[in-house]
């Protein structure tokens, strides 16, 4: 399958309020955002020509920013507005929106107080993650060799580029080792997530998920919650250590970019795509597509 290069591609991305043809969006060598990770970002999902979240994702875009220090010049409005735009403009139907902010090229140094801050936004057509075969078995995950940091030590609650690395690295080595992605845990040993979503675990009829209190805590997830909730499904928040996910009859991810996806393997542990899991996939497919909850962002 040949891949079309994201530099490459027709179209427009939405640059410091202007519409940019896609292949004029570029940013200089020595942008502070890339040789020093100041930079933070969103990824959205378009059901209908809609974006799902779309507010909770751009108020938290601007709380990332707060946490990594530095101010967006556009409010969440403004940027909302403009995805909206885009969106409509693309011809997006069902796609992927990504909002990114990053500090410019006026200093190159750690000291940046007064760099610009620069913003974009590129949409895409994007299908479901996984199908076929791997979405009904369910993905098979690696447990990987990074942990997730101390909250002392980064902005655990930001949606920070740096924070990814070795999300990217965990990925890599799981998929060199014939997984589909990793599941990582956090400093004090305690299960935490996949490299790019969040993960529960169905025991004993209740759900339960990582506390999210040192990686981030996913518009997703909070809407997952909420949908097994309204079924009258018990769910538990808590730390869960990596023996315990044994007594565990179904798993899933969930995330903006992995939807719901089912897991039927973490290295060597079977698991099955059992009631729950259909049910709450069933669940937030009808919700992303309903017009109240995609133009109110109501869970």
């Amino acid at each position: 399958m040949s891949i079309i290069p994201f530099d490459d591609r027709d179209g427009w991305i939405w640059m410091n309020g202007h519409m940019v043809p896609w292949r004029d969006a570029k940013l200089h060598v020595l942008s502070h955002g890339l040789h020093y990770g100041s930079s933070v970002f969103e990824g959205e999902r378009v059901y209908g020509g809609k974006v799902f979240k779309l507010k909770e994702h751009g108020e938290r875009l601007l709380r990332s920013a707060q946490l990594v220090g530095f101010e967006i010049s556009y409010s969440a409005v403004q940027l909302d507005e403009a995805v909206m735009q885009l969106v409509a403009k693309q011809g997006i139907v069902d796609g992927y929106v990504r909002r990114i902010a990053w500090r410019g090229s006026e200093m190159m140094a750690i000291s940046a107080q007064h760099n610009t801050i620069h913003v974009a936004i590129a949409t895409w057509e994007w299908p479901k993650m996984f199908k076929g075969d791997v979405a009904e078995k369910g993905v098979r995950l690696k447990w990987a060799d990074w942990k997730r940091p101390s909250p002392e030590t980064i902005p655990s609650a930001a949606k920070a580029a740096g924070l990814y690395m070795i999300c990217t690295m965990s990925k890599h080595e799981a998929e060199r080792a014939g997984y589909h992605d990793a599941l990582m845990m956090d400093y004090r040993g305690y299960v935490a997530e996949a490299t790019g979503a969040n993960v529960f675990f169905v025991m004993h009829g209740e759900v339960h998920t990582p506390l999210p209190d040192c990686f981030l805590n996913g518009i997703t997830r909070l809407t997952v919650i909420e949908l097994l909730k309204a079924r009258g499904i018990t769910v538990v928040e808590r730390h869960i250590m990596p023996d315990e996910i044994k007594a565990a009859t179904e798993v899933f991810l969930t995330g903006s970019a992995a939807e719901i996806t089912p897991v039927g393997e973490v290295e060597g542990t079977q698991f099955s795509v059992g009631p729950i899991t259909r049910q709450v996939s069933e669940d937030y497919s009808k919700l992303v597509r309903s017009k109240t909850a995609v133009v109110s962002g109501a869970a």
